[in-house]
């Protein structure tokens, strides 16, 4: 703009105040970016202050002419202290991962068992390449785009939508026809070429580099200032949907054209195959393309092409059913071990670790890697000393593969064990059947104190931002944490840590309104946030699910340590709760120390609540709230769909027949279950009425 209108804001039509919205917008933007980021500002404060007021003025004027990339809205030189979280209707979770034809023809064999389908049945698939960039979440309402937002834990992300907003390659609005509301799904990435000028730059200013590409992209993708994000070379692959409130096509390649109609960029090599046994040949073409590509893959994603049969497959853990990624094979390198390291766990176990000389694995530096346990060790031989081949599996966590011997050292002798624990020097046992020895210390064990605390505040657990590692471990040490209740009273000793060398006001509040940010936890993670072993988020999720409340799950489990009870048959009836985790459970509740811990949690409940679970989409239906068992032989569908259906219309599937229980479905040759919910008077219904019950047409 060569100046401000004449026009009062008042005398604007409201054409004219878009039309200068619009204008407003982009020149702001301009000026924070030459002010903020390259040192050279182009007008004097006081006429910048000006254009500020006068888009005030006129937004106060026309409120529903509001922008998303609006200056009000945009944050400035102040960094804000974190994103808004932004919770998908639909989660973003990950995908389970092949690495070689073996695995994908299990995968295709688990597709068949489950959706029932013979082995003639040809699988159409689209085959992906796997970005390797940081994945958002785009809605849009009415066909124009309202929030974007990170992945993050796969059901709340950052919203990011200002940053967004400043990509080249996100549509604003979706030509017609488009659904009233959908979320699409995609991949902000940097091209290879445009990430080494980048780097380039930051290292001419003194700045630190970006690591990789995926890094460069998150970080700018995650800067506080959107004005930095604008000068980032980003862009943006769109390659699935999440909730949508209308159908948009009965196939994932039909939805890909829809997305190429409404203006997004799809991976131009995303390809449909007419059946699965041709992904090994396309593995193999784009595998030998890689190098060339101006963008990093680390695999290919293969989706079944229906979307009915998707819908039906629907999610297993973290992972659909239906997609997979077949990741590359991973990058090795040699280097010289120096040491082995010994790591304590939230479990007590003892993990060696190698320290090696820093060596260049996929474009990553690795000094430290796994290397497993004692057993693993003693098989591959490997010492301290010797010229070891590293790897990075999965182009992820790096591990030693074995050792070169031409080149090991005179004198380099075996490996031992400790059998004492380097943390607390209690004796280190090794269960009976397992292959990891495990620190006897317990809670009187330093290590196994901070990993649980550090564990709770994860990411994937409470998911508390800026309380990492570091921080536990000085706060423990300190003695103002010891237990997961002494964070939510960190705030008390605000005084005490501002006066540590290093501690300002703003990092430690940064800290502390990430605590705040967390006084209200969702069932599951708190459960996996506990720490107790074999309960991982898939178990923390189908426990949260099956109890509902904080109150009834800690309550049942402590009636299970009773054997033979009927919380114990409870807990061993729920189905992927096995012997072994409900064995872990009761135990953990059996040990006095840990309930003291959970005491100290029960005593901050006024402060902090551990949320119900929320009832899932269909919880309306007539089944919201029943326990089902199936017995016998279904023979319209498999039990597994049979299961995810109940699941999805708000009910709990469970292995065993109760006086809790509300239906046995009564398959063909049912056995001793339907006898016993004969015998106890629950009700049994036959497949047809039972699929009737759940929704589906008559077979």
């Amino acid at each position: 703009m060569s100046g401000l209108r004449a026009i009062a804001p008042d005398a604007l039509t409201e054409a004219e105040a878009a039309e200068e919205l619009a204008a407003l917008a982009a020149e702001i933007a301009r000026h924070d970016a030459l002010y903020h980021q390259q040192d050279r500002p182009a007008i004097s404060d006081a006429a910048y202050d000006l254009l500020k007021r006068r888009n005030d003025a006129i937004e106060a004027r026309f409120p529903a002419l509001v922008r998303l990339d609006s200056p009000a809205r945009r944050v400035g030189a102040a960094p804000a202290r974190g994103f808004a979280k932004a919770r998908h209707r639909r989660p973003m979770l990950s995908l389970d991962n092949a690495f070689d034809a073996a695995d994908i023809a299990g995968f295709v064999s688990r597709i068949r068992n489950f959706l029932g389908l013979p082995e003639t049945e040809r699988l159409a698939v689209v085959a992906e390449p796997k970005i390797d960039g940081a994945s958002i979440n785009l809605t849009y309402e009415q066909g124009r785009f309202v929030r974007g937002a990170t992945r993050g834990d796969g059901a709340e992300g950052e919203d990011v939508t200002t940053n967004l907003l400043t990509l080249a390659d996100l549509p604003r609005t979706l030509q017609s026809p488009a659904p009233a509301l959908i979320e699409i799904r995609g991949e902000v990435y940097m091209e290879r070429g445009e990430f080494l000028a980048l780097n380039a730059g930051l290292e001419a200013e003194g700045e630190e580099p970006f690591m990789n590409p995926r890094n460069a992209a998150a970080g700018s993708l995650r800067q506080k200032d959107a004005a930095v994000t604008a000068t980032r070379p980003l862009r943006l692959f769109a390659y699935a949907m999440g909730e949508v409130s209308e159908k948009v096509a009965d196939t994932h390649h039909g939805f890909l054209d829809r997305l190429l109609a409404w203006g997004f960029h799809v991976n131009p090599r995303s390809t449909l195959l007419d059946d699965w046994s041709a992904a090994a040949s396309f593995q193999d073409g784009i595998g030998a393309e890689r190098a060339s590509l101006p963008y990093d893959i680390d695999g290919v994603v293969y989706k079944l092409d229906r979307l009915d049969w998707q819908e039906r497959l629907g999610f297993v853990g973290r992972a659909p059913r239906w997609a997979i990624a077949w990741k590359f094979p991973a990058e090795q390198a040699t280097t010289v071990l120096r040491d082995i390291e010994i790591q304590i766990g939230r479990t007590g176990a003892l993990t060696p670790r190698a320290v090696m000389d820093p060596v260049t694995v996929g474009g990553v530096v690795v000094r430290h890697a796994t290397l497993h346990n004692a057993d693993e060790i003693a098989r591959k031989d490997i010492r301290i000393g010797d010229t070891v081949i590293i790897q990075r599996a999965g182009d992820v966590i790096p591990q030693v593969l074995g050792v070169v011997l031409e080149k090991r050292p005179a004198g380099a002798v075996p490996y031992v064990f400790p059998d004492r624990c380097p943390a607390c020097g209690s004796h280190a046992v090794r269960p009976e059947g397992e292959v990891v020895r495990r620190c006897t210390g317990g809670l009187i064990c330093p290590a196994q104190v901070v990993e649980r605390l550090r564990h709770f505040a994860s990411r994937g657990a409470v998911d508390i931002e800026g309380l990492g590692e570091e921080n536990v471990i000085l706060f423990h040490e300190a003695g103002l944490i010891r237990s997961p209740a002494d964070i939510f009273r960190l705030k008390e000793h605000r005084a005490t840590i501002l006066g540590w060398k290093g501690w300002k006001a703003r990092k430690l509040d940064n800290i502390l309104d990430g605590i705040e940010a967390r006084r209200r936890i969702p069932l599951d993670r708190l459960i996996f946030g506990l720490g107790i072993r074999r309960i991982g988020e898939a178990n923390a999720k189908l426990l949260a699910r099956h109890y509902g409340s904080y109150a009834a799950w800690r309550e049942a489990m402590i009636a299970a340590r009773i054997i033979g009870s009927e919380a114990r048959e409870a807990l061993g009836s729920i189905i992927g709760i096995g012997p072994a985790i409900a064995d872990e459970l009761v135990e953990f509740f059996a040990e006095p120390r840990n309930l003291d811990a959970l005491d100290a949690l029960d005593a901050l409940m006024a402060e902090v609540t551990a949320e119900d679970v929320a009832a899932p989409e269909g919880s309306d239906s007539a089944l919201a709230g029943k326990t089902i068992v199936f017995t016998g032989t279904l023979e319209t569908m498999t039990r597994p769909e049979a299961k995810a259906r109940a699941e999805a219309l708000g009910a709990k599937v469970t292995d065993s027949v109760s006086k809790k229980t509300d239906i046995v479905v009564v398959g063909a040759d049912a056995g001793s279950k339907a006898d016993k919910a004969t015998a106890l008077g629950v009700r049994t219904v036959t497949e047809a009425e039972w699929r009737a019950l759940a929704g589906f047409a008559p077979s």
